[in-house]
């Protein structure tokens, strides 16, 4: 059952952020975080436990939940008390069974953690997980091989592309038309870092983004057009999540519309 579960997108994603983790801690400074990184994780977990416990009539691996929290502790800041991520994770994962459609959740549980613990408790994020305080040599490789393998493994490779190209390409863009000194960040560490594991990680969600291409391509897209504008509107440093939560709510409303037509046209065929 173990080796099963290692085998499945949650279970290789669990032991993928374990490497970054891992790679991570060679790192001093970024060792301040594991309190905050335990604590999210935990109070994910025994907020999923009794709810899957109660939808699914047995016991489950709460693993959605400490994917939430392993993204939350690895993006925030080291610095931030150790609770912050625990009662935002905690809250997000609650949400995600009061916020939803017919189908699945609206909002990836990380990104909305994140953005609350930005305005609940003005908290900062490091992104310390993407691996920005080691060697581009070493960073860079490993993030596009765990980025890679995992993008490819959950089909979600048009997604990704269609988001670095047209979020590179307006940034490049906005250096050539304007100041390249006020874009010139996006481009180096950590905003390199971040962006990287930003497409990799948190893009593809499973239960949030669209299955089929060419949605993926409109909904990669609308995410990178969004994170563009926040940057550009109001330089909050959660820009990135931001285009993923309005991402959410596009293909969240896109799949509601689907299940209603859906709906009407198994109705019309029984009534006939």
């Amino acid at each position: 059952a173990v080796v099963r579960f290692f085998r499945t997108p949650k279970g290789l994603l669990i032991l993928l952020l374990g490497v970054l983790i891992a790679a991570a801690n060679v790192v001093p400074a970024t060792r301040q975080a594991w309190p905050g990184l335990a604590a999210a994780i935990g109070a994910s977990a025994l907020v999923d436990l009794p709810m899957l416990r109660w939808r699914k009539r047995r016991w489950e691996f709460p693993s959605g939940a400490v994917l939430t929290g392993m993204l939350v502790g690895m993006l925030m800041s080291p610095h931030e008390p150790w609770y912050v991520g625990a009662v935002c994770s905690a809250a997000a994962v609650a949400l995600k069974y009061v916020v939803r459609t017919p189908t699945a959740n609206v909002f990836n549980p990380a990104a909305l953690a994140l953005v609350g613990a930005y305005y609940a408790f003005d908290a900062g994020h490091s992104w310390w997980g993407a691996l920005p305080d080691l060697t581009l040599g070493s960073s860079i490789p490993l993030l596009f091989l765990a980025g890679g393998f995992i993008t490819w493994r959950v089909n979600k490779a048009p997604l990704v592309l269609m988001f670095l190209g047209v979020y590179y390409g307006l940034f490049t863009l906005a250096a050539f038309v304007g100041d390249p000194a006020h874009v010139a960040e996006v481009f180096i560490a950590p905003d390199l870092h971040a962006v990287l594991f930003f497409a990799c990680f948190i893009l593809p969600d499973p239960p949030t983004p669209p299955t089929k291409y060419r949605d993926q391509l409109i909904y990669g897209t609308l995410v990178a057009v969004v994170a563009y504008a926040t940057y550009e509107l109001m330089g909050v440093v959660f820009y990135l999540l931001a285009g993923v939560l309005v991402g959410n709510v596009w293909e969240a409303g896109r799949r509601l519309l689907l299940h209603r037509r859906q709906s009407a046209r198994r109705t019309a065929r029984s009534a006939a």
